[in-house]
């Protein structure tokens, strides 16, 4: 009886004890003493000043000498005769002479063509007699009013007389004139349309001529480029055959194309043996005055942010900052470049890797390393 009511003593405790732990609301799974609290946020700045900082990227830098490099302005072209005349005759008639045929040299006032002309020979012929008949009568006529055995007006007549006779034989020569064509300037006979013996109508084409020396190089360049270039500057002209010879630009348009915006250029090209034809195509480079300049391995041109063409280097306190340029040439050494501070460090190497505002490790290349990215040498050009 007394352990009945031992237990149900005991039982009660349990009842009141769960019911307690119950009341609390703080439960756990099997093996935890308590729930976990959440993990508060990091600080950022903390954590960014616990974790080690990068190191800074490793470029290689070159420091170009500058020197004095003239603008290239390179513009395509062609070739022309610096004179071309289409010779045609004022009269018709049949070609009695046809001393000349295509390929030939002739100088000025050479004989081109000559047609039949026996009655205006004939003509000038009778007008000659006549001159002199009238010549002799003024000098009879003068002779006798100095006499005093004729009066004034006698030799007033005669002087009027061979005056006329004088004009007649003019014209009989002028007519005679038009049935010949000279040469009106030094140059070859690039076409001959006729042939001896047939006739030719007035105005008919007898033969073109062109003058060779100088040969003209002709193009059209920008008006962007039309700042850098003086009349009397020396050109170099590179034919389509390989051949470079030498020029002097000697005409600049001042009145622009209104399709293109550009300025037709001439320029002259010593050519004395006639051996450089015209209508050659024909690249066409302009040279301006010397400007400070270096030259550097083209893979050093990059883009800004903005989209802006230049190079970048390292200033006096390893920060990357970014330079504009201006192209003044592109040699088989590499880019010839404007607008480079003096002393700049510039990047050949790891510069696509780098933006402006970076700090970097510059490091000097040597010059072979130099070479191997210039495909040459980065030693300056005149």
């Amino acid at each position: 009886m007394a352990r009945i009511k031992f237990n149900k003593i005991i039982a009660f405790a349990v009842l009141v004890g769960f019911a307690a732990w119950m009341g609390t609301g703080k439960f756990s799974s099997v093996g935890s003493a308590a729930v976990e609290e959440p993990a508060k946020p990091a600080d950022p700045k903390k954590v960014e000043a616990e974790q080690p900082a990068a190191a800074p990227r490793t470029v290689g830098v070159v420091v170009p000498p500058h020197v004095q490099h003239a603008r290239a302005i390179r513009i395509s072209g062609h070739t022309e005769a610096d004179k071309r005349a289409t010779l045609a005759i004022r009269v018709m008639g049949v070609i009695k002479d046809l001393p000349v045929k295509q390929g030939d040299h002739v100088n000025k006032g050479d004989l081109i063509m000559r047609l039949d002309a026996e009655d205006k020979e004939a003509a000038v012929r009778e007008a000659e007699t006549l001159v002199a008949q009238r010549q002799a009568e003024a000098d009879a006529a003068e002779r006798l009013v100095k006499g005093g055995n004729a009066p004034k007006l006698q030799a007033d007549q005669a002087r009027a007389a061979l005056a006329a006779a004088t004009a007649q034989l003019e014209t009989a020569k002028a007519e005679l004139a038009r049935n010949e064509i000279h040469a009106p300037f030094n140059g070859v006979i690039d076409r001959v349309p006729i042939e001896r013996g047939s006739a030719i109508m007035a105005g008919g084409e007898v033969a073109t001529l062109i003058n060779l020396d100088p040969l003209l190089a002709i193009g059209e360049v920008s008006e962007r480029d039309l700042q850098y270039l003086k009349l009397g500057s020396e050109a170099d002209i590179r034919l389509v055959n390989g051949m470079t010879v030498k020029g002097t630009l000697r005409y600049i348009s001042r009145d622009a194309s209104p399709a293109t915006r550009t300025f037709r250029i001439e320029v002259a090209i010593p050519n004395a043996d006639k051996a450089l034809p015209a209508g050659m195509t024909s690249e066409i480079t302009l040279r301006s005055a010397p400007v400070d300049s270096v030259t550097l391995p083209r893979s050093v041109v990059t883009l800004s942010g903005e989209g802006d063409l230049g190079i970048r280097y390292v200033d006096k306190d390893g920060i990357v900052q970014f330079q504009p340029i201006d192209i003044i040439d592109d040699t088989t050494k590499g880019l010839v470049l404007g607008g480079i501070p003096t002393d700049a460090r510039i990047i050949v190497a790891g510069q696509e890797l780098v933006t402006e505002g970076d700090k970097v490790n510059a490091v000097e290349l040597d010059a072979e390393t130099i070479k191997k990215l210039a495909g040459g040498s980065l030693s300056g050009t005149q």
